[in-house]
């Protein structure tokens, strides 16, 4: 009876010593500061995560990003961090199908715009073929893109040429070189550099980047166009083997979390600073000039065959018939913005 007793007291010291049921932890990367909509919608992405899982799953943002940029990509495929977000446009020719989100005029605002872009590119296994070695989320856009610059209005096409551009890659460069412009592909962190140092005389970016990279006081001119001048495709993703170690119920809760939801969590977070990046602009004193319908059929003409080099590019990677799926794209913009 003792030695019963002595071992019923070791197991219940056992039990007291036992650790918590076991968390599973994600680290976070992100390469814009804590306040940017990006990191905030990666942490709102992250809450709803640990909700779903009722606390399995939590978050660990780092405090710095793990790779510059155009590195993340491969830093999430190799374990650097589990989770991030990157610009596709950032590493050239690596992601061709991805530039279909990046047309100009294909609508004013993010959120409709990445609910679009994920359901399409959730259809075709082809999209998901070019981000080998990471688990795909969402695909999400920012909003509008614009020209900014710090010298003169730009109210026609030949007010972009003679200026120094900054640009982040993808289709916006193509569309820049098409329209003439004198461009340098530059992560945009690094635009408040370039700028105040006159090393680049503007950028094309959303409204949103005036206010995140701090560039209120820099900024003289601004050019808007009905539906963007252009955009540009994100991808959030995760460590392809950390969500292949996750268990059903774990996979679950990410997976409510991500695809559409996801995507609806990055563009309304965009559209929010958008709106008050716009204001501020206006505070501050930027001159605004809203492209006339001249300027406007001169870039449609311009930039018309990039759509038909893109379906070639396209169709080459194995997307059969991009010219549909871009007509597809463009109907669900129009259904999401319902």
């Amino acid at each position: 009876m003792k030695r019963l007793s002595l071992s019923a007291a070791a197991l219940a010291a056992a039990f007291a010593c036992a650790p918590a049921a076991a968390q599973t932890v994600l680290t976070l990367s992100s390469w814009v500061p804590p306040t940017h909509s990006l990191t905030l919608a990666q942490k709102e992405w992250c809450d709803l995560v640990a909700k779903n899982s009722a606390g399995k799953i939590k978050c660990n943002q780092l405090p710095r990003g793990v790779a510059a940029p155009p590195g993340t990509i491969d830093a999430i495929k190799n374990g650097l961090a589990d989770v991030s977000f990157t610009v596709h446009g950032y590493t050239p020719g690596r992601f061709v199908l991805t530039q279909m989100a990046e047309f100009p005029f294909l609508g004013d605002s993010a959120e409709p715009l990445s609910v679009a872009f994920n359901r399409v590119a959730a259809k075709h296994p082809e999209f998901a073929k070019e981000h080998a070695g990471v688990h795909v989320l969402t695909y999400f856009t920012h909003g509008p893109g614009m020209v900014l610059n710090t010298k003169k209005p730009v109210a026609k096409l030949e007010d972009l040429q003679g200026m120094k551009w900054r640009v982040g890659g993808g289709m916006v460069n193509e569309i820049a070189k098409t329209l003439g412009m004198n461009v340098t592909l530059k992560p945009a962190p690094e635009s408040y550099e370039l700028l105040s140092g006159g090393v680049m005389d503007g950028t094309l970016f959303p409204a949103e980047s005036v206010d995140s990279f701090k560039l209120d006081k820099l900024i003289k001119y601004a050019t808007t166009f009905p539906g963007g001048l252009y955009n540009t495709s994100f991808v959030f993703m995760m460590n392809e083997d950390k969500y292949k170690k996750l268990s059903p119920e774990e996979k679950k809760a990410v997976d409510d979390a991500s695809g559409e939801v996801a995507a609806r969590i990055f563009g309304r977070g965009w559209d929010k600073v958008d709106n008050k990046a716009l204001e501020n602009m206006k505070a501050n004193g930027v001159q605004f000039t809203k492209a006339d319908a001249k300027f406007i059929a001169d870039v449609k003409s311009h930039t018309a065959k990039l759509e038909e080099k893109w379906a070639k590019d396209a169709e080459a990677r194995g997307l059969k018939d991009a010219a549909k799926v871009l007509a597809e794209f463009r109907a669900e913009i129009a259904k999401a913005a319902k």
